[in-house]
């Protein structure tokens, strides 16, 4: 698989965008707050960023259906990279409207985004045999976890040396690079010759698949669900300061232990055989994950709550390779768009209303009661869709759709 040059160049790519993304995300949340030393307007940012995610990713799956997708994510990063200079330009120049230029820049890169993710997702299954998808999955969710993990760090590192254009800087380094690896990727004729109409009926059409095809929707849903219920990060401050007593020290490791788990998973997935069962592993790997979570909210030992919170990263890097293989080797290439769009549409919405949901409850009741009926509400959700969607665990890697 590696040895073909248009893999490698895809997988280069991808990391370059993926680091592109966590370093400019982690560098607008500090400029801001250097701006403003306001929460309300982080909070703004989240909400900024989620505005786009369901109107465009729709319209966006039907448009990477009709058109060359290569080109539509050299398109949308070359503008991601403009957004990228243009704030390493006004970022410190001391102008009124600094604080409105990074949120509405933030609002157009988030956009960007949307855009390019269908058409990103859909690429890799027409570099690779079938035979060898669930391999290649597992790497470039690897290569995106590496990418993930040192963006922030190379931010802070940056940041602290040279400032924050710098960091807005190479952010704009990493977009080029991509852009440069991407365009000798070859892409076959079938996707170069793409270009049709785009309707309401393409996205209605894309939907409906969805809809009709239980394995893909029922492990939409239970991730979505699991992430929702168990998520709990947004409760990650009140465990370190007041239950845990760690201080910033232990809380910068806690939130760094679901990411270590997630590439340690990734690492040990290219070293055992490829998955022949996704539907099996997504149940396993979302029960573990359930059952992680009630552990780390009824820990009151900060190392306990350290593996609680690595076990948890190590089954949801499974569970996304298991989504992924379900999801892409089930749908037909000419609706990969549309499909990727409905299930980029069921990330973002988990995230954010995970976070709402851990908040809320922890505000009527505890952040210990909302973490472990979360996890438990989890594995309720679990047993619900094994029951209504047998599809899944019945699930096994067959021929081409």
């Amino acid at each position: 698989m590696l040895r073909v040059p248009s893999v490698r160049s895809y997988l280069g790519s991808r990391f370059f965008s993926s680091l592109a993304r966590s370093l400019l995300h982690a560098t607008i949340a500090w400029h801001l707050w250097k701006l403003t030393g306001s929460y309300f307007w982080l909070g703004v940012i989240g909400a900024v960023e989620f505005l786009p995610v369901i109107p465009v990713s729709l319209y966006a799956g039907a448009f990477a259906d009709a058109h060359d997708r290569r080109a539509i994510v050299l398109t949308t990063q070359a503008i991601s990279l403009l957004g990228a200079l243009a704030l390493a330009f006004t970022s410190g120049s001391g102008l009124a409207f600094e604080r409105e230029s990074v949120l509405a820049a933030a609002f157009v890169l988030a956009t960007a985004s949307s855009f390019e993710n269908p058409a990103g997702a859909s690429i890799l299954p027409g570099l690779v045999p079938r035979e060898l998808f669930a391999s290649a999955t597992v790497v470039s969710a690897n290569v995106r976890n590496v990418a993930s993990v040192s963006g922030p760090v190379l931010m802070g590192a940056t940041t602290g040396s040279f400032g924050i254009p710098a960091a807005y800087g190479l952010t704009g380094l990493c977009l080029a690079t991509s852009l440069l690896l991407l365009s000798t990727v070859r892409i076959p004729a079938a996707e170069r010759d793409r270009a049709q109409a785009v309707s309401l009926a393409a996205i209605r059409e894309g939907v409906g698949f969805v809809r009709r095809q239980p394995a893909i929707l029922g492990s939409m849903t239970l991730d979505m669900f699991a992430v929702i219920f168990a998520g709990a990060t947004a409760m990650l401050p009140v465990y370190a300061d007041e239950i845990l007593g760690v201080g910033e020290v232990g809380y910068g490791l806690l939130s760094a232990s679901m990411q270590i788990g997630t590439m340690a998973m990734a690492g040990l997935l290219l070293l055992l055989p490829p998955i022949a069962r996704p539907g099996r592993a997504l149940l396993f790997s979302v029960a573990i994950f359930g059952a992680a979570t009630i552990v780390f909210g009824l820990s009151r030992s900060f190392a306990l709550s350290v593996a609680a919170f690595v076990l948890a990263g190590m089954a949801d890097q499974v569970s996304m390779v298991a989504r992924s293989i379900i999801l892409q080797l089930s749908t037909p290439d000419r609706l990969r768009g549309r499909v990727n769009s409905v299930n980029m549409i069921f990330i973002g919405a988990s995230n954010q209303l995970g976070a709402a949901e851990s908040g809320f409850l922890a505000a009527l009741t505890s952040a210990t009661f909302s973490v472990v009926a979360g996890g438990i509400a989890c594995l309720g959700a679990l047993g619900i869709v094994n029951r209504r969607m047998p599809e899944i665990r019945r699930y096994r890697i067959g021929p081409p759709v």
